[in-house]
């Protein structure tokens, strides 16, 4: 079940985090992986990770928020992992500040990593998906971006572009065969995470319905499902994975 033999998956953000769990969960289950970031060390130590365990994977150096470098570098791709069949958007950034205080700096450089980036990505691989009539594309959004947050209009403008954006796609993309779908997590057990105050935590824990943080291989699990044959006949939907901080 949920097995992803003979697919190539491109993740974009995943040096860690969220992003590396999704994409040792996609090698695990079968698919070839290009693991995509800036931080290019931790993805050869992912790389050599996933090999270790058998799988196939391939780091990529890639800055989404270069949007006018990302085409050319993504058709640097070698041949036998060039054909993306299931891409996820998972890079994103947080540039915090109330709006009266926040500079057009912060605001441009979230929404375009985290938007403009899944847009300059995702158009990359539309022309082969259609062609092959079968893709995956997966947006890991957040429940920001169904809420809103203060501090965050940035962040929450960007990660509701993502469902507007995954919707529209939905609807373009649906009779070719192509889904697109969202994952939109709650607290997460990161590094940002656990740079928390313990009192921090626990009043954070107190809004969740489980009370307590989600970890990442939760959001991957959900991803892989999406990512699957089993899930060929949803589109256009957004998961929350938020243990019942959103409902």
């Amino acid at each position: 079940m949920f097995r992803l033999d003979g697919k190539t998956a491109l993740v974009t953000g995943a040096s860690q985090g969220i992003g590396r769990a999704i994409a040792r969960r996609l090698a695990t289950q079968g698919a070839k992986v290009v693991l995509a970031a800036r931080g290019v060390g931790k993805l050869e130590a992912l790389a050599e990770e996933i090999r270790d365990g058998g799988g196939q994977a391939l780091p990529l150096g890639l800055d989404v928020s270069q949007t006018a470098g990302v085409a050319a570098r993504l058709r640097e791709l070698p041949a036998d992992f060039a054909e993306v069949d299931i891409l996820v958007n998972n890079a994103g950034i947080t540039r915090d500040s109330l709006l009266a205080r926040m500079s057009l700096e912060q605001w441009e450089e979230v929404l375009t990593t985290n938007l403009t980036g899944s847009f300059a990505v995702t158009r990359e691989f539309m022309r082969s998906m259609i062609r092959r009539r079968w893709g995956r594309v997966i947006f890991i959004s957040s429940v920001v971006g169904l809420m809103g947050n203060i501090g965050q209009v940035n962040y929450g403008a960007s990660k509701a572009g993502m469902i507007g954006f995954s919707k529209s796609l939905a609807r373009e993309m649906g009779s070719r065969g192509v889904t697109s779908n969202v994952v939109a997590p709650g607290f997460i057990e990161t590094a940002m995470t656990e740079e928390m105050t313990e009192q921090a935590r626990k009043d954070l824990s107190k809004t969740i319905v489980m009370r307590r943080f989600g970890t990442a291989e939760e959001v991957a699990a959900t991803t892989l499902f999406l990512a699957s044959e089993e899930a060929g006949y949803i589109t256009g939907e957004v998961i929350n994975v938020s243990g019942g901080m959103y409902i």
